[in-house]
């Protein structure tokens, strides 16, 4: 082996190769075997250590700046990817439950820390450990629809409360362990915290807000903005004397609101999520010490049992304290309790921050590596079988959400008209680029158009050079003004009235989006782009910039037939949410405009019980009829914890599938799979993605 190994250079370059093959590897092996990738990763980080083949070295410059970065990152990441809406929403018992998750723990960890011998100052930061929670189950409560549920709500909220006040505990700890501990060098401490805090927190906050607005579009630039902001948070931290995963998560939280669920955002996280966060797990695997830590699993298990089913406890009973604080029921409490148990983003990067600064022992650090194994595995499992006997929170019939997207719309137009100008026709944007999709896609919009008795404007977008008399620029017009005089053509064969527009624009998605506000358009219609690589998630699409950029629902169509000639279409049904709702009511505009049926398909967990179904197919068939229409519906229910299964069995016997686009989310930081997006990738069969503004 050591032959080997000696064959292999040295340097940051091989590194960093090392990292990215570990990275592209190993993550997608374990979640096959049904285990966290970052499991992977750190048992990666410990073969290839000192302990292992000794092909990566954590004491060398790149593994400490590579790994440092995915530390702060990491904590970023939490921050900005908490929900501050749903926290607004219930502040109070967020807080309420929060206080109860962080402070139980709290004292229980300090408790088994003076139990086993630890001082004061390791014992509460053993407790403040226990208290954060890392929310690696909101994906299965995202795709079991439940996220609306109070209870989940809460708790989701409650992270804000739980990581901050870890922190603060473990910035005391670490200030308290360099020097001598007074009242006044606390109270100082406090003071400058509190100081920093709230400059971070509304300073980079207005100072986003103001760029973002000065720069519009420049996502480059913005994202480069966000990135400073995290590393002059962390620096800053550091300045006080307080660790910068302080900073980090502060910035995240600052930096929330400026960026919202914007492509910005996104990239942030991508790059965190594939390359960075990655790198500080198998960081974490280098520092492994294996003989310490078989040595702990031996000679300490008393102390490991003790943390592992204090924490189980601690969080069972904070819990249990807002049952009866908030009157939830026992399946609310135990979503709850599963929710709150996994501990990764904050606990491993405060466990290695309180070990290089000597506040816990190696022993203890060790201890914490086997806390996150266990509940990154057992919390996700807990939170599929709780979560999925909760009940789906109902839309309210009567409400707004019932209403089609265009008939809110036009109501809107008709009291405030746009540029002084009233459009009360059905409006459809559809660009055309490419001559092989242009009629497929001019035949949908021109269906649609026509059953509403409205207008379509066929776009062109010529490129913009910067000189107007550019030879390029002209071949470019004229091929557009081709593409549009045939587009006109083909409107003329369905009896429907062409606005052609040409523009000459910077920006392809910029001038759709803007277009279609100018003509206040009802609905987007265009063909697919297959760029889905690293480069589109790095530096975006056509389609992100137009499904962020846009006013009106956005149609993204693959058509394999004419669509004429589609009549049988499949709509997965997640939940009753109000989006979901809208792509029903898309797919019934279709299917009526083409003589078409339509199967809704709702895939739940393998558990849910069967009255549960029910209730959910009685409350969707109550929420998708319409008096006037005589389309075929049809729902059905399918138990099985393999979504994308189902779905590509049910589209073997249909013409079309309709998608909802859903932007990805990450959970610990580390990028968890869509089924929107394997669905895509498989699906033989024509296919709409069906987006709203800013999703």
């Amino acid at each position: 082996m050591e032959e080997i190994t000696n064959l292999i250079p040295e340097g940051p370059i091989v590194e960093f190769t090392l990292l990215l093959l570990v990275i592209l590897i190993v993550p997608p092996i374990f979640e096959n075997l049904r285990l966290p990738g970052l499991i992977g990763l750190l048992v990666a980080g410990v073969v290839l250590g000192p302990d292992g083949a000794g092909l990566l070295n954590p004491n060398t410059d790149t593994m400490k700046l590579l790994s440092g970065i995915g530390k702060i990152y990491l904590m970023f990441v939490a921050g900005l990817e908490i929900d501050i809406q749903q926290f607004r929403k219930t502040k109070n018992r967020s807080i309420g439950f929060g206080t109860a998750t962080f402070l139980v723990p709290l004292i229980v960890g300090t408790i088994i820390g003076r139990s086993f011998g630890f001082e004061w100052n390791p014992s509460i930061l053993i407790g403040s450990l226990l208290a954060s929670h890392t929310l690696l189950g909101y994906p299965i409560v995202n795709r079991l629809g439940v996220v609306g549920n109070e209870a989940v709500t809460v708790t989701i909220g409650a992270t804000i409360f739980t990581d901050i006040g870890a922190l603060l505990v473990l910035a005391i700890c670490v200030s308290f362990n360099a020097g001598e501990f007074t009242a006044f060098s606390l109270i100082l401490q406090l003071v400058l915290l509190g100081l920093y805090a709230a400059g971070v927190l509304f300073g980079v906050d207005r100072a986003g807000k103001e760029y973002f607005r000065r720069t519009g579009d420049e996502e480059g630039n913005q994202f480069l903005f966000v990135l400073l902001a995290l590393f002059l948070a962390a620096v800053g931290a550091q300045l006080i004397n307080v660790d910068q995963i302080v900073g980090a998560f502060l910035a995240g939280l600052a930096v929330n609101d400026v960026v919202g669920n914007g492509p910005v955002k996104e990239k942030v996280e991508f790059v965190g999520s594939v390359l960075f966060i990655p790198f500080f797990f198998v960081g974490m695997g280098l520092l492994l010490d294996i003989n310490g830590f078989v040595e702990t699993l031996t000679t300490s298990l008393g102390l490991t049992l003790a943390i592992v089913f204090g924490l189980l406890g601690s969080k069972f009973l904070a819990a249990l304290v807002a049952k009866l604080l908030y009157r939830y029921q026992w399946i609310e409490t135990l979503t709850m309790w599963s929710l709150s148990v996994p501990q990764v983003a904050a606990t491993l990067a405060a466990a290695l921050v309180g070990v290089q600064q000597g506040v816990i022992t190696p022993e203890v650090f060790n201890t914490v590596i086997v806390l996150m194994l266990v509940t990154s595995i057992l919390g996700p499992l807990m939170t599929a079988r709780f979560a999925s006997k909760l009940p789906v929170p109902k839309v309210q019939i009567g409400s707004d959400n019932m209403s089609i997207w265009w008939e809110t719309q036009e109501v809107e137009t008709r009291v405030n008209p746009p540029l002084a100008t009233l459009n009360d026709l059905f409006t459809v944007v559809v660009p055309i680029s490419n001559p092989l999709t242009q009629r497929y896609l001019i035949q949908m919009a021109a269906l649609l158009a026509r059953h509403e008795s409205g207008q379509i404007v066929p776009l062109s977008v010529a490129i913009a050079h910067v000189h107007m008399d550019e030879p390029e620029l002209d071949i470019a017009l004229k091929e557009s003004r081709r593409s549009l005089d045939r587009s006109v053509q083909m409107l003329e064969e369905f009896e429907v009235k062409a606005k052609p527009e040409l523009r000459i624009d910077d920006d392809v998605s910029r001038a759709i989006s803007r277009t279609a506000r100018e003509w206040e358009s009802n609905l987007i219609v265009m063909g697919w782009s297959p760029t889905t690589g690293l480069r589109s998630r790095l530096f975006g699409n056509l389609i992100n910039d137009v499904f962020w950029a846009s006013h009106c629902p956005v149609a993204v169509m693959r058509l394999i037939d004419e669509p004429v000639n589609i009549h049988r279409l499949l709509v997965p049904v997640k939940n009753l949410s109000p989006q979901t709702l809208r792509t029903v009511r898309f797919a019934q505009l279709f299917a009526d405009a083409n003589s078409g049926e339509i199967t809704l398909l709702h895939v739940c967990a393998r558990r849910t019980p069967v009255e549960q179904i029910h209730r959910f197919e009685t409350d969707l068939a109550r929420l998708v009829k319409r008096d006037n229409s005589s389309i075929k519906i049809s729902i059905t229910s399918i138990p099985d914890d393999d979504v994308v299964k189902v779905i590509m069995k049910a589209a073997q016997s249909v013409d079309m599938v309709i998608l909802r686009s859903i932007r990805r989310r990450t959970a610990g930081g580390l990028t968890v799979s869509n089924v929107t997006t394997q669905v895509i990738e498989e699906l033989k069969c024509s296919l709409i993605l069906f987006g709203e503004p800013h999703s």
